[in-house]
């Protein structure tokens, strides 16, 4: 499979800004500030989403580092092994991902059409970097955590704001991509 590069993964994420900040004002039309402050006070987001993303990446980085050879762990390391993950890029591919796809998906899709069906396009989106088209258990699993992840990031997001599903998001990320770098080291 082809490789991406980070300049692609974060173009690729401010389209995603761009899309959500234009759903929010034209179709929503809704007050930008209004509808990316909504929820609780910035710092209980940013608190709730840390604790949210680090108890939910730490359970995904210790369980991939603990069975490295299970097929769902294999899967997704080879999957998001094609991105470039040297250096600092973990965090901003998981920030661009974080920001953008929250915006797209949670404050800017939510409200319009639903949790469940902007939950179930979030899967979409990831369909391609899972290879779900396989349609076997692994697959199956795989898909069922991203539905899940995606659903939990719109509770957030709907009971807490936006900052906490981005902070939630973004770490998330952050420790999975850590464990793909890992996993990848250790198999050289």
């Amino acid at each position: 499979m082809e490789a991406f590069s980070l300049r692609r993964q974060l173009l690729i994420c401010l389209a995603m800004v761009v899309l959500g900040l234009s759903l929010l004002h034209f179709v929503q039309e809704a007050p930008l500030p209004d509808a990316l402050l909504a929820g609780l006070p910035w710092p209980q987001q940013a608190l709730a989403g840390t604790v949210l993303g680090l108890a939910m990446g730490s359970v995904s980085l210790f369980s991939a580092l603990r069975k490295p050879s299970a097929e769902t762990v294999r899967r997704t390391a080879d999957s998001y092994g094609r991105l470039d993950l040297t250096g600092l890029n973990p965090l901003w591919i998981a920030l661009a991902a974080g920001i953008g796809e929250e915006l797209l998906f949670r404050a800017a899709l939510q409200p319009l059409i639903g949790i469940w069906p902007s939950s179930l396009l979030f899967l979409l989106l990831h369909a391609q970097a899972y290879d779900f088209g396989r349609f076997d258990r692994t697959a199956l699993l795989q898909a069922g955590s991203v539905l899940g992840m995606s659903l939990v990031f719109g509770l957030v997001y709907r009971y807490a704001g936006l900052l906490a599903a981005i902070f939630a998001h973004t770490l998330i990320d952050i420790l999975g991509l850590i464990a793909v770098r890992r996993l990848a080291a250790m198999s050289n």
